[in-house]
């Protein structure tokens, strides 16, 4: 995932980070606490989480290694990490404004998400990762990966996103079987952040 978030300058930063699960219409996000990414989510409560697909994996890997703290963390510059303050020219990628959120998203990505923080947690003793639980607002689908003849289906055949996993970018396979569960309407899962979302108004 490529979260875009706005800097104490009112610029934008956008990171790469792998550690995410969904609850419906919610995200858990895992950070480490002295990045650029948490603390601007810690001070302005608002992000857009960008799904690039697996063809985008050259345009994540331009971000690692960079980090829009300036100057760059002791720990991070131990691991080679450098200062960026263009992330998204550095990583080839257009930003669009975003509906109701200041970060704007990333075009290319197939599926981009506005989302606000509802809220922080600490994990570990030293304080050194926060968890994000943030909740959707908005969602944004290029059309070729929507079910044919729909405005809220994603067709899983067409959605190729990247994967990374132990540090390494994947694809998807193909479905090895089928599942029973994908066989209940998909309105019996929906809670009520969907209703919640349709009255956010645009900026």
């Amino acid at each position: 995932m490529l979260i875009s978030s706005t800097n104490e300058d009112g610029s934008a930063n956008l990171a790469p980070m792998s550690s995410a699960f969904w609850l419906g219409w919610r995200a858990i996000l895992g950070l480490g606490a002295r990045s650029k990414t948490a603390q601007n989510l810690v001070r302005t409560g608002e992000c857009v989480l960008n799904l690039p697909s697996e063809g985008q994996a050259g345009a994540v890997d331009r971000l690692a290694l960079t980090t829009g703290s300036d100057p760059v963390p002791v720990g991070k510059a131990r691991r080679g990490y450098f200062h960026v303050a263009s992330k998204f020219s550095r990583a080839g990628l257009t930003a669009v404004p975003s509906e109701t959120v200041v970060p704007p998203r990333v075009a290319e990505c197939p599926v981009a998400m506005e989302a606000v923080v509802e809220a922080v947690h600490p994990v570990g003793d030293d304080g050194g990762i926060l968890t994000f639980e943030v909740r959707v607002q908005r969602v944004f689908v290029h059309d070729e990966i929507r079910v044919a003849g729909s405005d809220d289906r994603v067709d899983p055949d067409s959605w190729r996103p990247l994967i990374m996993s132990f540090q390494k970018f994947y694809g998807l396979g193909e479905q090895v079987h089928p599942s029973t569960l994908a066989r209940i309407p998909e309105r019996l899962y929906r809670g009520p952040d969907i209703d919640r979302a349709r009255l956010v108004s645009s900026r």
